[in-house]
């Protein structure tokens, strides 16, 4: 297993794909085992490949892309900036607020931060706040989108945990409203003391609200036919999944009628890029995870760290700061499917809820890419708005702190992660 993980950082950091990075010595594992015949590689591939659960990820992939092409991205701008937009730092909370609902319509971080940063970023720039401050606003914000259904990374850590993804989507709903507003206090503070002006002059009247929310809420009402379908039993996660691309196509074409034959060709495009690099990471990641399996890695972590500390506390706040670190140098997806399968065990072992832990590391690992020094969500925004990576991490610390007292509350109140899946489910 040393030799697995040390050639894994090896072709991290000589920029292989990440995909191949874990695959290689995966494969060099079977290779030189005396016990696992090479077959089982391919096995254990192949079979990655028939789980139903995972029909989630490309239908909530292409859902997601579908909706970026409906017509709902402006409508759901104009609806944030009428709910926050009179704040100061009117555009900097319409940013983290979009995130929020936005969160349940892409499901994914780095392309709701995208987003943002063509469409709202430069504007933001214009009335006069800094670049470092709107790049921090729109990348930590979209952090929100880790915790909000439909998660992509929710899905696959229930997939590799075998935990309950419609509890996480749930599960996830709270913490998400959390960081929201705590986010956009944090936000307000910072305006408060530069100046920055409200996006507008007056608060909005109900009746302009209202007309707002009509023309938004074929996006708003999405995560709340996802949640009552899986909470009633009327589709599984996976089968939500193909819900939401049906969902998708019939608002954009016959309900906002915006939605070309064209469009939706470069949807699939895009959505088969995305989903091939995905599909690959986890396929050739299933063999590391039987690797890790045959070489009781779970139950050797869990002796060491139980030895370390028999608090699960202390423990659960190790395995956080081992995330955040993780999260620092590899890619979300890729964290998930290989740290999944040696912490669930842990965790279960010393009582802490698989749901309740699998928020926090979402959280953790996702925020991974709006930090140096491989963030990807980070270079992403930097590089539309053209704000160097120095003023970025700068302007970014408070948001980064707001979010540490977030997930810390949510370690010590494990009731605001799982009152609610517990109600419902």
């Amino acid at each position: 297993m040393t030799m697995i993980v040390g050639l894994f950082l090896f072709f991290l950091l000589t920029g292989m794909p990440a995909a191949f990075a874990i695959g290689l010595p995966s494969l060099l594992f079977f290779i030189q085992s005396d016990f696992v015949p090479i077959s089982v590689a391919v096995q254990r591939i192949a079979g990655a490949t028939q789980s139903f659960p995972l029909l989630a990820v490309p239908f909530f992939v292409l859902a997601g892309n579908l909706m970026n092409v409906t017509g709902i991205t402006p409508r759901l701008i104009k609806f944030s900036t009428l709910c926050t937009g009179w704040i100061a730092g009117g555009l900097a909370h319409v940013c983290i607020l979009l995130s929020a609902i936005m969160g349940g319509v892409s499901g994914a971080a780095v392309a709701d931060a995208a987003m943002e940063a063509r469409i709202l970023g430069p504007t933001m720039i214009e009335r006069g706040f800094s670049k470092g401050y709107t790049a921090g606003v729109i990348a930590l914000g979209s952090l929100i989108t880790a915790t909000i259904p439909p998660s992509i990374g929710l899905i696959l850590y229930g997939y590799v945990g075998n935990v309950s993804i419609g509890r996480l989507f749930i599960a996830g709903i709270v913490p998400g409203l959390m960081m929201t507003v705590f986010l956009m206090i944090t936000a307000w503070l910072i305006a408060k003391k530069r100046g920055y002006q409200p996006e507008l002059k007056e608060i909005p009247k109900g009746r302009e609200v209202l007309k707002g929310l009509n023309d938004a809420k074929w996006a708003i009402l999405f995560p709340v036919f996802l949640i009552v379908g899986i909470r009633f039993g009327i589709f599984t996660p996976s089968e939500a999944g193909a819900f939401c691309v049906l969902y998708a196509l019939v608002i954009g074409i016959f309900v906002y009628r915006e939605m070309t034959w064209q469009a939706i060709w470069k949807v699939l495009e895009q959505s088969v890029g995305d989903i091939g690099m995905i599909m690959l990471i986890i396929m050739l990641s299933s063999m590391l995870g039987y690797a890790i399996i045959f070489d009781q890695v779970p139950q050797k972590m869990s002796s060491f760290m139980v030895g370390l500390s028999d608090n699960p506390t202390v423990i659960l706040f190790m395995i956080l700061g081992f995330l955040v670190v993780s999260g620092m140098f590899v890619e979300s997806t890729v964290l998930v499917l290989l740290l999944t399968p040696i912490f669930v065990p842990v965790i279960t072992h010393i009582g802490i809820d698989p749901v309740h832990f699998g928020i926090l590391m979402m959280s953790l690992v996702t925020m991974g890419s709006m930090t140096p020094p491989v963030g990807v969500a980070m270079f992403t925004v930097c590089g539309l708005l053209k704000c160097s990576t120095h003023e970025y991490v700068a302007e970014s610390l408070p948001f980064v702190f707001t979010i540490v007292i977030v997930v810390a509350i949510l370690v010590f109140i494990p009731d605001v992660v799982l009152f609610l899946p517990n109600a419902l489910m």
